[in-house]
C-alpha cells in the first residue's frame, strides 16, 4: 500500500492505525499530523509511527492521505495541504459532511475517496462505506476498502446514499447501545444483576450480528431458527411488535438520514 500519511489524530484517526500497524502498513511508512504535541508523542509511543504537529514532512510523499479533522477545521486543513500532494495520491476524506464536490475542488486532479466510518471502528469492528470520485479507479477504491476493512467491513456506496448510510451505520451503534441498556434493564427487572444482564445483552447482540454477517441468512430466517411455536421467544416477539419496536428503528434511520441531509445543505 505504500506510505500512508493523516491530517488529524483523533480517536478515528487511531483505530484506523491501530488496525494497519498488524501487518498492511509497516510503521515506519505510517505519518500522523496533530495540532497537539502531547498527542504526537502519544500516537508515537504508542504505534511507533512517525508523527508531527504539521503535516510538512510527509504530505508530499504519501500514497494515501486521510483527512482526519473536524469539519470546522477541515477548510483550513485542507487550504494548507492541497497543491502539495503527489497527483495520484489517494485523497480520503472521513470528514462529515464534506462532499466529493468540494473535496475535488481543493485536489482537482487526485483520487478522492469520502467516508463515512462509525464509532466501533475503534475496536476493529467498524462499518465504513466510502463513495469515489471521478478520478478514482478501481485500483483506489480497492485500496481504500482494504485499508478501511482492516478495522471491521466497508462497502462502496454511490455519494447520493452518504445520508442514507449515516442515518443507519453511521448513528447505528447509538441504537445498539439503547438497545442493551433496555435488554439489560429487563434483565435486572427479571431478576439479574446489572453487570451480567449487560453482558447477555450485549454478547446477544454480537452474536446475532455474527451470525447474520457469517451465514448470509436473512433475518426473518434466523429468526424462525429460534422462535419455537408457543414458545419463550415469540412471546418476546408479540410484545415488540405490540410497542411498534420494528417501526420505531425504522424511523430512527429515517428520521437520522433527514437530520443529515439538512446539514448537509448548511
Amino acid at each position: 500500500m505504500g506510505k500512508v500519511g493523516f491530517i488529524g489524530g483523533g480517536a478515528m484517526a487511531e483505530a484506523i492505525v491501530a488496525a494497519i500497524t498488524q501487518g498492511m502498513v509497516a510503521r515506519e511508512d505510517i505519518y500522523v499530523s496533530d495540532h497537539k504535541a502531547k498527542r504526537c508523542e502519544e500516537l508515537s509511543e504508542r504505534y511507533g509511527i512517525h508523527t508531527s504537529v504539521g503535516a510538512d514532512s510527509f504530505v508530499g510523499t504519501v500514497d494515501v492521505l486521510v483527512l482526519a479533522i473536524k469539519p470546522q477545521a477541515a477548510a483550513k486543513a485542507i487550504a494548507e495541504v492541497k497543491g502539495r500532494v503527489g497527483n495520484e495520491t489517494i485523497i480520503l476524506s472521513i470528514v462529515a459532511g464534506l462532499t466529493l464536490k468540494v473535496l475535488e475542488e481543493a485536489f482537482p486532479v487526485q483520487p478522492v475517496v469520502r467516508v463515512m466510518p462509525n464509532t466501533p471502528l475503534a475496536v476493529g469492528a467498524g462499518m465504513s462505506a466510502f463513495a469515489c470520485g471521478s478520478h478514482a479507479d478501481h485500483l483506489a477504491a480497492q485500496t481504500v476498502e482494504d485499508l478501511l476493512s482492516s478495522a471491521g467491513r466497508a462497502i462502496e456506496v454511490p455519494e447520493a446514499a452518504m445520508d442514507a448510510v449515516t442515518g443507519l451505520s453511521g448513528s447505528g451503534p447509538a441504537y445498539a447501545f439503547l438497545m442493551i441498556d433496555a435488554l439489560a434493564d429487563g434483565g435486572v427487572a427479571a431478576g439479574l444483576k446489572r453487570p451480567a444482564a449487560i453482558e447477555l445483552a450485549a454478547q446477544t447482540l454480537l452474536g446475532a450480528a455474527k451470525m447474520a454477517l457469517k451465514t448470509g441468512k436473512h433475518p426473518d430466517v434466523l429468526r424462525d431458527q429460534v422462535t419455537s411455536p408457543a414458545g419463550t421467544t415469540i412471546a418476546g416477539v408479540r410484545v415488540m411488535e405490540q410497542h411498534g419496536v420494528r417501526g420505531a428503528l425504522i424511523d430512527a434511520v429515517l428520521a437520522a438520514t433527514e437530520k443529515s441531509k439538512e446539514l448537509g445543505k448548511k
